[in-house]
């Protein structure tokens, strides 16, 4: 009992990291070309993906989005026929921005609050890895300032300060039953803070291809005093000290990126992207409860990320002065290595496709939805650390709709 229940608090920091949980959903324009930004210009989310764009937007920008997902995940145990799965809830992930400064002028300010790091994941309390995980509810804001200075006509540069403020609310079963035969529970509830920064560079050699460079840093985003709650019986009490609290630091990782833009003509736009993420930072990590028992230990866990790529390509078409259609699509490595997979997030390497549809409702208007399905690829883990063991297949559904002012 002791070690399974070590061991459920040492799962926590995986909410954060797994790329199931990176949810990439920061502009509608962006999804629907395959979540390509860092080499074109297109809205205000240049601020999120290319801080040196921004400055070369036409004209000032406000404007907000928003794409509900959908994650349905189902387990089915090794030697077994059964199939356990995810209840469908609905994540809420957003975007804001705004970009300002004057007209054709040398320097453009910009104001992002976006959710980066996302989930809502339910398994209930029947399923087979309910000692892992039965409930999760995550949610990460960030809030970025930004400046935006042109160098040369065709040459920008810029950079932004972020903070972070991140919420997480997970519950467990615990191996312990009550004398009606039911499961012990455990609730961890928290919230943190972290800084960091990015940077990027914009460059538009000619009419027809234009090229982009960003970087996000890493970020430590530190919780102090989250709730660790426990509901066991009343003979086990004393073992699970209430009320208590714990402490961590979750290290988001460093994103580089570097993007294209191609222009055959008038009409058509071609975008790609490359992404390479820092998860190798992400080695192990540490919780430390302000009481602990001979049953609740302090936790260091192992988790060994590896770095990973991402690849994404998009067109739009401008159809007439109306509408605009998008499309595109991508792959995405997995940062988990095999025997650290999660019902958190069980991630695994992943395919992704994306449509999306603008529309300019007045000079000023424009209304722009988006559709992403993501495809897991079907992924068989034996935990090292619950031994819970099985295959995990995932697959994530996305629209989204954002309004933008521009003048």
């Amino acid at each position: 009992m002791r070690k399974l229940l070590l061991l459920a608090f040492a799962l926590l920091p995986v909410l954060a990291f797994a790329q199931g949980f990176q949810v990439n959903l920061e502009g509608q324009k962006q999804i629907g070309m395959g979540h390509t930004g860092t080499g074109v210009v297109q809205d205000g989310a240049s601020v999120f993906f290319n801080p040196g764009a921004v400055v070369m937007l036409p004209g000032n920008y406000i404007q907000a989005g928003i794409s509900p997902l959908v994650f349905k995940s189902v387990f089915n145990p090794n030697g077994t026929s059964a199939q356990y799965h995810t209840t469908n809830k609905v994540a809420t992930p957003f975007s804001v921005y705004a970009a300002v400064g004057p007209k054709s002028s040398w320097w453009k300010l910009g104001l992002a609050v976006y959710t980066p790091f996302g989930g809502l994941t339910d398994w209930g309390h029947d399923w087979a890895g309910r000692y892992s995980l039965e409930s999760l509810n995550l949610k990460a804001f960030y809030f970025q300032p930004t400046l935006s200075v042109k160098l040369a006509n065709n040459l920008s540069i810029g950079a932004g300060f972020v903070y972070n403020r991140s919420t997480v609310d997970l519950t467990q079963a615990i191996p312990i039953s009550n004398q009606n035969g039911q499961d012990g529970q455990a609730e961890i509830k928290g919230s943190g803070n972290g800084y960091g920064w990015n940077a990027g560079i914009y460059y538009k050699p000619s009419e027809m291809f234009t090229v982009g460079l960003s970087y996000r840093s890493k970020i430590n985003t530190t919780i102090k005093k989250g709730d660790a709650i426990f509901t066991v019986p009343a003979s086990l009490q004393s073992s699970f000290p209430q009320p208590n609290t714990f402490s961590s630091s979750l290290p988001l990782p460093a994103t580089a990126s570097i993007g294209f833009g191609i222009y055959p003509n008038k009409k058509l736009m071609l975008a790609f992207d490359v992404n390479y993420v820092n998860w190798s930072v992400y080695k192990q990590l540490a919780f430390n409860y302000a009481t602990n028992t001979a049953q609740l230990q302090d936790t260091y866990s192992q988790r060994n990320y590896k770095n990973a790529v991402s690849l994404r390509a998009g067109a739009q078409y401008k159809a007439n002065n109306k509408f605009d259609i998008r499309a595109g699509g991508g792959y995405a490595s997995t940062a988990v290595r095999d025997g650290y997979v999660t019902p958190e997030a069980p991630d695994a390497n992943r395919i992704f496709l994306t449509t999306g549809l603008g529309y300019h409702a007045t000079r000023h208007i424009d209304i722009d939805f988006s559709f992403e399905y993501e495809h897991l690829m079907s992924r068989t883990q034996t935990n090292t650390q619950s031994q819970l063991s099985g295959t995990f297949k995932t697959d994530v559904y996305i629209p989204g709709i954002s309004l933008a002012y521009h003048w």
